[in-house]
């Protein structure tokens, strides 16, 4: 088997949006109604007089930059996402904490990058450390119910590193990230207790784990809708292997079975962002919660999926484990009626380790100390409700390293690094290998190697690889438990 299953029954309905460009000036016209009014912010000091926002943050998994409507895609119906940056703030130039899934989780949850991350590679059972400070820990202190929904990868239960032991009220998904390559488990965990799924015992596949987490999250909501509350909803989809219960809207397309997939994976992925963004309107939330929605990597081929297939990473060079613009650059939507701005786009260069100091600005609360992030509240709001300018990065750094799993430790000479300087971007593929330079300016896709060129520029991004990083702990992943 290739890893494609087609399972019958539970069509997927797709309801696709209508005109998006007249919703689009509707929204902004009052939005502007509101500003005369003056209903929005007016001083950095009335977001936290008031009702502290409820913080959303969705991870897709493996989605690629152009995997979704407002970022080119054309073959894979998305009308929730396109409707969510529609109403909020599409950001160009994001990017994921890593180029696979645990290292780009550890940035955002600890807001340092992988030169001071505690997990740099993806051995899958490296767990945070009880020093490092998480946003869940941050929004805990500042009042906030906590829950995280899905694919967690950074502590199997009794671990340190166990999302209860982060900050997080509750949990329910997969605590490994093996163990989320199966969307028809035996068991998934709620806190740190196996939680079981009978109806995928001996060979049955009858529940689906992706719907089950959905709804999971969707209760959460429903339970803490009278007090503050960060919902982090990392959802498995649309990760390999490419089981679904049914492929519609695709059925009749003329495309391989697992590409026909891997698309209504997409499409259902989309279906659960639109069930929480209705929930919110139904329960009056909409208005004081904030909305993230971005991916964890670059799209991937393998299991017969060829990132290629859909251009699931734009026209940009290189995919998952890449660290390419493919492999991080990702798609990033920010929505909040009435105090973001609606249809905007910002070309802002930012990354997963600035979640944790935006949203202790959200909440009112100190951001901890010796992290890598900086606040993007000002491009969210803007600089009057923020209170300052927006910072800039003076260099962003990523490093992957690769693990090998029969020694538990890192390869040897199997590091690679990136490091983008405004609109400068170095690459090194090997440790002590030369510096591959780009102008991302004028060369996205990172065709033109001119290293050459710019002797200045590599020296200067050849120091910030050397200053951006500390030596990675050791990397020993003992014993572990995901699937029996």
């Amino acid at each position: 088997m290739d890893g494609s299953r087609l399972r019958p029954g539970c069509a997927l309905k797709v309801v696709i949006g209508k005109q998006v460009k007249t919703i689009l000036e509707s929204i902004k016209a009052l939005f502007i109604v509101a500003l005369l009014l003056g209903l929005v912010f007016n001083s950095p000091a009335s977001a936290v007089q008031k009702r502290k926002p409820n913080i959303i943050f969705i991870l897709a998994d493996d989605l690629g930059y152009g995997d979704v409507g407002p970022y080119g895609q054309k073959q894979i119906k998305t009308p929730n996402i396109d409707r969510l940056a529609a109403e909020g703030t599409r950001f160009t130039q994001a990017y994921a904490g890593g180029t696979v899934c645990a290292p780009s989780r550890s940035a955002l949850m600890t807001g340092l990058h992988t030169g001071h991350a505690p997990v740099r590679a993806n051995a899958g059972t490296i767990p945070l450390r009880p020093e490092d400070t998480t946003v869940a820990e941050v929004l805990h202190q500042a009042g906030y119910r906590t829950g995280g929904f899905g694919k967690w990868g950074l502590g199997d239960a009794g671990s340190l590193g166990a999302p209860n032991k982060q900050g997080f009220d509750e949990f329910f998904g997969y605590l490994h990230q093996i163990h989320a390559h199966s969307y028809y488990p035996e068991f998934l965990w709620k806190n740190e207790e196996k939680y079981s799924l009978p109806k995928n015992q001996n060979g049955k596949e009858e529940q689906y784990s992706a719907d089950l987490i959905a709804e999971q999250a969707l209760q959460f909501i429903r339970n803490h809708k009278d007090e503050p509350f960060f919902l982090y909803a990392a959802f498995a989809l649309p990760h390999g292997k490419f089981e679904i219960p049914s492929d519609e809207p695709y059925t009749n397309m003329n495309w391989p079975q697992t590409e026909k997939n891997f698309a209504a994976m997409v499409t259902r992925l989309d279906t659960q962002v639109g069930a929480i963004m209705r929930l919110l309107k139904e329960l009056r939330l909409d208005d004081s919660t904030i909305v993230f929605f971005t991916s964890d990597n670059g799209g991937p081929s393998g299991s017969n999926h060829k990132a290629g297939f859909f251009r699931s990473n734009g026209s940009l060079r290189g995919e998952k484990g890449d660290l390419y613009e493919g492999g991080i650059r990702v798609p990033m939507i920010v929505r909040w009626p009435w105090k973001i701005m609606p249809g905007k786009v910002s070309d802002l260069p930012w990354a997963f380790w600035d979640f944790v100091p935006t949203v202790a600005a959200l909440s009112g609360t100190k951001t901890p100390p010796n992290i890598d992030g900086i606040s993007v509240l000002p491009t969210l709001l803007g600089a009057k409700v923020a209170g300052h300018e927006q910072q800039q990065h003076q260099f962003l750094y990523w490093e992957h390293h690769l693990f090998d799993r029969k020694m538990s430790t890192l390869r040897e000479n199997a590091m690679i690094q990136a490091v983008r300087m405004g609109d400068w971007k170095g690459v090194r593929l090997k440790p002590n290998s030369p510096l591959e330079l780009y102008d991302l300016k004028n060369d996205h896709g990172e065709t033109m190697n001119i290293a050459t060129k710019h002797p200045e520029i590599v020296f200067k991004l050849e120091a910030y690889m050397k200053t951006a990083r500390t030596e990675p702990r050791p990397h020993n992943t003992g014993s572990f438990e995901y699937a029996h």
